[in-house]
């Protein structure tokens, strides 16, 4: 049986931000991916995709999942949500990565994931203002995305880096696969046939 690969969807999700991760995730056809919403309600995406999860965030099972994908939206900025902080931390108990970009990494910091491991995010200081418990700013790297501990960030502007660091924890492609990949879709270099 395939490991699922669960991707959060809410209203106003940032839909481009796992659209490269998860096309090379299915391409490869070793995963199965599954979404997961608060209900299994309809969404609409920011760009106006309407979706209905397959599950809710109690249906998510950590013994079957390879990775658990939260993607940016505005949401995050208004408050925190407790079951899924939850979640967060018993994937965390069973070793499950978890990936989060732009305004999702705030939930990630809420559930203090990331103490003792390296992160990113849109900025220290969005963190910072964002999350006032937020105290691991020593650990903060300014960049695209950071991968430590089976915790992936990434800000808002580094989705094929938030992709290239997914492709890299589940080892979708090989290393020079991988690369081929990244120069595509990074700088637009066509791969030699």
């Amino acid at each position: 049986m395939k490991k699922f690969v669960y991707l959060f969807v809410f209203d106003g999700l940032a839909d481009w931000e796992p659209a490269l991760a998860l096309c090379a995730i299915r391409n490869t056809n070793k995963y199965e991916v599954v979404t997961v919403g608060f209900t299994k309600e309809t969404i609409t995406t920011m760009g106006g995709l309407r979706l209905i999860p397959d599950i809710t965030l109690a249906e998510v099972d950590p013994d079957q999942a390879a990775i658990f994908i939260l993607p940016g939206g505005d949401m995050w900025e208004k408050q925190s949500f407790e079951r899924l902080i939850s979640l967060l931390n018993r994937l965390r108990e069973y070793k499950v990565p978890v990936a989060a970009i732009c305004g999702a990494t705030l939930e990630v910091c809420r559930a203090r994931m990331t103490r003792g491991v390296r992160h990113t995010s849109n900025t220290r200081d969005y963190l910072k203002s964002l999350v006032p418990e937020y105290q691991d700013e020593d650990l903060y790297v300014e960049s695209m995305a950071v991968s430590d501990q089976g915790i992936i960030t990434a800000n808002g502007a580094g989705f094929i880096e938030f992709a290239d660091e997914i492709i890299k924890i589940l080892e979708i492609y090989s290393e020079q696969e991988r690369q081929v990949w990244f120069n595509l879709f990074k700088h637009g270099v066509m791969p030699q046939v």
